[in-house]
């Protein structure tokens, strides 16, 4: 089962699948994304998002952007995806917990696996349900409708990642910051390498940052800038054509042997022995 919405005159796009290992490169925008995956099946089902081999158990949801790599090459069971663009969902791209920058995609370096508790399941399926119906009923107002659905989804996804990942003794203006700290490094980080520049945007200190992700037990503001940079160096190396030079410098190094020095301490590994490795 696959079922799709897309405007073209905005390049909006809204998809529904049961089976994303067999649809996901059917729908009219493959790029650009962000995808909820839940597994509903009674097994667990293993998947590989970048370099990360993820397994949701059943009743569990992972939150994917358009900025992480996805492969279904070893998943053995289908599972259900919704996926949308800033074109469907983020048309004035408001900042908000709810948005498409909101926590539940930009909100946390590690990736948010949401389980579904026992006395919601009923709820999520009925949503599920009546996806389907509104995917039934193509009309004018079709595409508000499944804005409103796929907010409700987000919602409810969100207020269970901020009971089940979030420290609590965050208030709610720290998670935001937390959160667009995040949205600001995957917006700059090829040009802004300083936790000061973060800072100054955010309109804090840089001591007041890296106090906040200690009490959040998160890796350094730094830490997470690095790593950024290093993260897109090897996807940009695994997924794409572009030599290291080119790479270098499609990342801000005005050195390619500047940016082999930094892949090397940050992955033990030089560019080219990551790629061969990636190869074999």
């Amino acid at each position: 089962m696959k079922f799709e919405f897309h405007d073209v005159k905005i390049g909006s796009l809204f998809g529904f699948t049961d089976d994303i290992k067999t649809n996901e490169n059917t729908f009219s925008v493959n790029s650009g994304n962000i995808t909820i995956i839940w597994n509903r099946n009674q097994s667990p089902v293993t998947m590989q998002i970048d370099d990360l081999s993820i397994t949701l158990q059943p009743n569990q949801l992972v939150t994917t952007t358009y900025l992480q790599h996805i492969s279904y090459q070893h998943t053995t069971l289908p599972l259900t995806a919704f996926l949308f663009n800033r074109a469907f969902y983020c048309i004035a791209d408001h900042d908000s917990e709810v948005s498409c920058n909101g926590i539940l995609f930009f909100g946390t370096q590690d990736l948010p696996i949401i389980s579904i508790p026992k006395s919601q399941e009923r709820k999520f399926s009925t949503l599920y349900e009546v996806f389907e119906d509104e995917f039934a009923t193509p009309d004018k107002i079709q595409g508000d409708m499944l804005q409103m659905l796929l907010k409700r989804l987000i919602i409810i996804c969100t207020r269970l990642a901020k009971e089940q990942h979030i420290v609590k003794k965050l208030n709610n203006e720290q998670i935001d910051v937390v959160r667009k700290f995040n949205v600001l490094v995957d917006t700059h980080f090829k040009t802004k390498r300083k936790v000061s520049d973060y800072a100054d945007m955010l309109y804090k200190s840089p001591k007041t940052l890296s106090n906040l992700f200690s009490l959040y037990n998160q890796k350094s503001p730094q830490q997470i800038i690095l790593e950024r940079l290093a993260l897109e160096a090897k996807r940009l190396i695994r997924f794409t054509d572009m030599q290291n030079q080119e790479i270098a410098y499609e990342l801000g190094f005005n050195d390619p042997a500047h940016f082999s020095r930094f892949f090397k301490k940050m992955t033990n590994q030089s560019p080219t022995q990551y790629r061969e490795l990636k190869a074999a």
